[in-house]
């Protein structure tokens, strides 16, 4: 995709700004509400602890308030997945990237998989909130990929998404395509870790990711807004 197809505001409404490093002080926050605020990206998706915080930073910006289920290994009971949606829920968060169960989709327990997932989705439509269920891609086959995808969309998720960000490795083209190629029309697909470039970006979107997991926020867009100047 040629930068000059897109306008910086419709790539800042795929970005979900990240602020999940477990190092960021209150300050590092706000001031990461702030940038989101300022670019007027999609979401800002924020930890646990920092839900109701950002939800009041954030109030009556358009940005809404994400945050993570079951992060970032996916290995808690569904119940302890389904009390962080409602908690999360309860403090203002309207998105909720949750891990699902990589060891049990290694195992083949698909119907453990499905449940878990449809356990967290079940509270989300409590509060009207999306569902995107994170695969860490960095730790299964393709065939586990697919499988993932199938029972994703059968406990009715929204998304799928790639990564935690935490993993040894994050977003990949190729697992872009195969995801997007794997679950229906309704579902979306999200890329997080490693996306720190514009031409990546792009080429993300170009492969049928609609949202992008960040934290090269501003030099993503700044670098956009200099391509659109420089061809007008």
């Amino acid at each position: 995709m040629d930068h000059t197809d897109i306008d910086v505001p419709d790539v800042a409404k795929m970005i979900d700004h990240s602020l999940l490093r477990p190092e960021l002080t209150t300050r590092d926050v706000l001031e990461g509400c702030a940038l989101a605020a300022r670019y007027n990206v999609a979401s800002v998706c924020a930890r646990p602890v920092d839900v109701a915080r950002a939800a009041k930073e954030l109030s009556g910006t358009g940005v809404l308030v994400g945050t993570v289920v079951g992060f970032p290994h996916g290995s808690s009971l569904t119940a302890v997945k389904v009390a962080e949606a409602r908690a999360a829920l309860a403090d203002g968060a309207h998105e909720l990237d949750m891990v699902l169960s990589i060891g049990r989709l290694r195992d083949g327990d698909d119907r453990a998989v499905a449940d878990d997932i449809h356990g967290v989705v079940r509270a989300a439509r409590e509060g009207g909130a999306l569902v995107k269920v994170i695969f860490e891609n960095a730790y299964l086959t393709t065939d586990e990929k697919i499988r993932a995808c199938r029972l994703s969309d059968e406990a009715g998720a929204d998304y799928v998404k790639t990564s935690t960000g935490f993993a040894p490795s994050g977003a990949t083209v190729e697992d872009i395509r195969l995801m997007r190629a794997n679950v229906p029309p309704r579902m979306k697909v999200k890329a997080a870790g490693g996306v720190r470039t514009l031409d990546l970006l792009l080429e993300m979107v170009e492969a049928g990711a609609a949202r992008f997991g960040a934290t090269a926020t501003a030099k993503i867009l700044d670098d956009l807004a200099a391509r659109r100047a420089t061809a007008s």
